[in-house]
C-alpha cells in the first residue's frame, strides 16, 4: 500500500490507522505515560517484594532480537545516563481492554516516549514522538518468525509488525540515541495508577460531551478518576483544535500533573498509599529483562525520586506536517538533530509553555506561526552548563511537572 504521495507504507496500515479520522485514530491512549510518571516519581516498598516482583512480564523475545543487531546499535556516550523507551500498546487483549474497541489481531503503539534520565539524576526529559511520524523502519522479525523488509512508514507501524524490538531499533535509527531499557503498558494499568493516587486534577475550559470517548465533564477544575482520565487523554475531536499534536500536549500536561500528584501527596512515604500505585504499575508492565524485577525498577528509581518537579520535563519532538500528506508528520531539521545530539551527550534542554513563547525574554524563535509545530531558542539561557556542553540550553515548547495544569 502507498500513501497519497506514493510512499510505501507496508501491509496492514490502512486508512483507519493512517488517515485523519476514524475511531481508531482518536481511540488510543497515553497509558504508557503513566508508567513513565511512576518511574519518574516513584520509590519502592520492600515488604511486599514477592507480590510486586511477580507482576512484571519480561520481554525476552525483544532482548533476543536486539542482541542479533547489537553491532549496529548506537553506543552510549555518557556513563550513568539512561534512556527508556515507553510504549503504549493499543491491544484490546487482556481483562477489561476489549471494551475500548475491537481487537483486529494486531497492536500498534500510539504512545512512544523516550525518557532521558541525566547522569547524576539531575533531570528527567520525556520526548514524545507522534505516532504518524514518517520514519525509516528497518527489517524486523514478525511474531511468526518471518521478517519484514525495510520501509518508509509511520512510526507506529514498527511496533505493529515487529513489537518492541522493532520500535526500539526504529527510534535508535532515527535519533542515534541508545535505548537502555523499554516499558510497554496497557489501558488498565493507566486507569489503576490514576485511581491509586486518588485521581488527578485538570482544568476543562468548557463542558465535554464526547460519546466516542465515553466522557462527560463539567467546565472548570475537575478531579479525574481512572476511567475519566483514560477518556480525557484519548479524546481528540471535542477538545482543542482536534489535532494529534494538540492531544499530545494535553497528554504531557496530564502526565506532569500525575507526577506532581505522586510526589506531593505523601505517596512515596506512606506504604498504604504506595502499595496500590506500585501494584497498578508493575501489573501492567512488560519490560526488558533488566527491568523485569522489583530490584531492577528500584535501582532505576532510587536516584530519580529526588529530581525536583521543575526538572521533570515533557516535550514533543520538533515536527511539522509531512510534505506529501498533511495528516502525517516529519521531523523539523536541524532542530530535531539538535535535540537528539544533546540527549546523546547528556547536555541540558529546557522547556517553556505558550505564555513564555510570546515573551521576548523566552528566547523562542518567532518564525513559526503554526501552534502545532516546534519552538526552539538559540540562546534561551535557562539551562545548566555541564562538562559536555557549556552553551545555553536550547528551549523547546513543553511543560514541567511543577506547572499547574490550570494556569
Amino acid at each position: 500500500m502507498r500513501d497519497r504521495g506514493g510512499v510505501p507504507l507496508g501491509p496492514g496500515v490502512g486508512a483507519s490507522a493512517i488517515g485523519g479520522g476514524g475511531r481508531r485514530r482518536w481511540g488510543r491512549w497515553v497509558a504508557g505515560g503513566a508508567a513513565l510518571a511512576v518511574v519518574v516519581a516513584g520509590g519502592v516498598g520492600w515488604g511486599v517484594y514477592a507480590r510486586l516482583d511477580g507482576n512484571i512480564t519480561p520481554d525476552e523475545a525483544a532482548a533476543a532480537e536486539l542482541a542479533r543487531f547489537e553491532k549496529e546499535r548506537p553506543t552510549a556516550l555518557v556513563k550513568d545516563a539512561q534512556n527508556i523507551l515507553v510504549i503504549g500498546s493499543d491491544s484490546r487483549k487482556g481483562a477489561g481492554n476489549a471494551r475500548y474497541g475491537r481487537d483486529p489481531g494486531t497492536e500498534r503503539s500510539d504512545t512512544t516516549i523516550l525518557l532521558h534520565l541525566s547522569a547524576g539524576r539531575r533531570s528527567a526529559t520525556a520526548v514524545h514522538f507522534p505516532r504518524d511520524l514518517m520514519v525509516d523502519v528497518p527489517d524486523c522479525r514478525r511474531p511468526d518468525g518471518s521478517r519484514t523488509r525495510p520501509m518508509f512508514a509511520m512510526l507506529n507501524y514498527a511496533f505493529q509488525v515487529g513489537g518492541s524490538a522493532c520500535a526500539i531499533r526504529t527510534v535508535e535509527k532515527l535519533t542515534d540515541v541508545r535505548v537502555d531499557h523499554h516499558v510497554v503498558v496497557d489501558f488498565q494499568g493507566f486507569k489503576r495508577i490514576v485511581d491509586a493516587v486518588g485521581g488527578v486534577e485538570v482544568c476543562v475550559e468548557r463542558p465535554i460531551r464526547d460519546k466516542a470517548a465515553k466522557l462527560r465533564l463539567p467546565a472548570g477544575r475537575v478531579r479525574l478518576d481512572g476511567e475519566q482520565a483514560l477518556g480525557y487523554v484519548r479524546v481528540r475531536k471535542t477538545l482543542g483544535n482536534g489535532s494529534d499534536t494538540d492531544r499530545m500536549e494535553r497528554q504531557q500536561r496530564f502526565l506532569g500533573a500525575l507526577v506532581s500528584k505522586v510526589r506531593g501527596n505523601d505517596v512515596l512515604l506512606n506504604p498504604v498509599k504506595l502499595y496500590p500505585v506500585l501494584d497498578a504499575a508493575t501489573s501492567s508492565l512488560t519490560t526488558d529483562p533488566g527491568l523485569a524485577s522489583l530490584r531492577g525498577l528500584y535501582e532505576l528509581v532510587r536516584g530519580v525520586r529526588d529530581i525536583p518537579t521543575e526538572r521533570v520535563q515533557f516535550l514533543t519532538v520538533p515536527r511539522e506536517s509531512y510534505v506529501r500528506d498533511s495528516n502525517r508528520d516529519q521531523l523539523v531539521e536541524p532542530e530535531a538533530e539538535r535535540l537528539f545530539s544533546r540527549l546523546r551527550r547528556d547536555a541540558p534542554v529546557a522547556v517553556a509553555g505558550d505564555n513564555a513563547r510570546n515573551s521576548p525574554e523566552s528566547g523562542f524563535s518567532h518564525g513559526d506561526s503554526d501552534s502545532s509545530s516546534y519552538d526552539v531558542g538559540q540562546h534561551a539561557g535557562t539551562g545548566r552548563s555541564t562538562r559536555n556542553d557549556v552553551s545555553p540550553a536550547p528551549t523547546f515548547r513543553g511543560n514541567t511537572a511543577a506547572e499547574d495544569v490550570c494556569e
